[in-house]
Parts: structure tokens; sequence; C-alpha cells
């Protein structure tokens, strides 16, 4: 499932619709409304993170957010790490995209891409994304991961497994926050995107970025997809999610 768009896609991740949720473990706010209105004012995919300790999406979710996706023809972007269990549902539900992240229980949010230099968790990706593509050869995998060389040449090594990364941005989002310099983060995503290509992948960002931090980088015209979710869902209990959205997606589209 591809979706045509004007400038680069916006995947809107929803997962803090559910934390708000789960804060009363109220049926409300709706995973499924927010996902609707995403897509209704314009968002090019919706991703959400199903985690081992079911802190905000549960496993009714997917499949429901999945329901309506499918109604709008736009893919769902399942976020998942590694473990049986997760990789088990995620066989089950079938999500156009699965983007593999790493996962640690007393994190706050992700806190980093997935650490594919050591050899023992590459060997555990590459298990899953062998696994996920022979049951389900239509579903696309991208990898979380840093922008460092040493990452990015562990990807060669996955030939056809996967067919794009997701940078994380969380570094450069802070930075940026701070008012700190920027050219080293725009540097090696330069790089990273030129390294990324020659494998014939798609370049993707996410973590961090707000309507303002996101600028830079649409200005290098590198990255294909954004996946924003935190402050889509803040700034939406001042202007409402459909403003949010569509101003982000109108954003995007200026490039």
């Amino acid at each position: 499932m591809t979706t045509k768009t004007n400038g680069p896609r916006l995947g809107v991740n929803i997962d803090h619709v559910a934390t708000l949720r789960q804060a009363r473990g109220e049926s409300y706010p709706s995973v499924v409304d927010a996902a609707r209105i995403c897509l209704e004012q314009g968002a090019d995919q919706i991703t959400i993170h199903l985690r081992e300790d079911r802190r905000h999406i549960q496993d009714t979710d997917v499949e429901s957010v999945g329901l309506v996706t499918k109604k709008f023809g736009r893919p769902l972007n399942l976020e998942m790490g590694c473990s049986d269990g997760i990789v088990e549902i995620a066989l089950a539900i079938a999500p156009d995209w699965i983007c593999l992240v790493p996962e640690n229980r007393q994190e706050k949010t992700t806190e980093g891409g997935l650490n594919i230099k050591d050899p023992t968790n590459y060997q555990k990706v590459l298990g899953v994304c062998q696994r996920i593509k022979k049951k389900l050869p239509g579903t696309r995998i991208s990898l979380f991961i840093e922008s460092d060389k040493e990452t990015l040449d562990r990807l060669a090594g996955m030939g056809k497994l996967i067919d794009a990364v997701e940078i994380h941005t969380g570094h450069y989002a802070r930075d940026f926050i701070a008012g700190n310099d920027l050219r080293n983060h725009l540097s090696q995503y330069r790089h990273a995107h030129d390294q990324v290509k020659a494998l014939g992948l798609s370049f993707h960002a996410g973590h961090g970025l707000t309507n303002e931090s996101v600028v830079p980088l649409l200005e290098e015209k590198i990255f294909e997809e954004y996946n924003i979710g935190h402050w889509i869902i803040s700034e939406a209990v001042f202007r409402g999610l459909g403003t949010v959205v569509r101003d982000f997606k109108n954003l995007l589209k200026q490039y």
C-alpha cells in the first residue's frame, strides 16, 4: 500500500492518545477516532507502538486502528520490539509496515536506535526480519537506527529483508531546543542518506521533532517520511488534533 503525496510523507504516531486513556483506565479518548481524524486531515499513515509493557497501545488497538487505515487506503506502521510475543501478534495482524525499535522497560520513551553494531543484537534483528518476510512477504520493514557510519555499514548484510531505515532524530531535536549547533547532525544525515539510498532503501526520520525543529531537515530535502507523535498530540490539547495534523501536513507540502 502506497500513498501518493506532495512533499515528504507524514506518519502520525497516536500512542499518546492511548497514554491519556490508560492513565485513568477509561474507554476514552479513542485511538480509533484519533486515527480517523488524522487521516481525514491528510496524514499519510498512522504509526502505533505496541510495547511489551502495554503502557499505551493495547493488542486490540492494533486491529481496530488497522481497520481505520484500511478504510482510508493508507498504511498502518506498527512499531515493535523483537520479542517473540510481539512478533507473533504482528504476524497475525499483518500491518503494511513494521518498524523494529529497541525497548527498555525503564525508559520514558525510546532512547536511541537499534544497536545492530552488537553481533548478538544484529543476529536477533536479522532473525526477526527473516520471520516477518517469510510469513508476510508484502509487509515492509524499517529499522529505527542511529545515523553513524558503523551502524549503517551493518545494513548491507541484510539484503532485501528491509525496505527502509528510520533515523533516530532525538539527539538532533534536543540540540535544536537547546539552541546548539546543528551542523554536525545535518552533515551526518546527508552522508547517511547517500549510504542508505545506495542500498536501495527508503530514508525516514522520527523522534522528538516539532513543527519548528523539522524545518532544517525539510530544507535538506533528504527524508522521504517523518513520523511525528508526541508534539502533535501535545499541541492538539490547545488547537485540536485535526488542525495540528492539517497544518503539519501543509508545512511538509511546502518542501
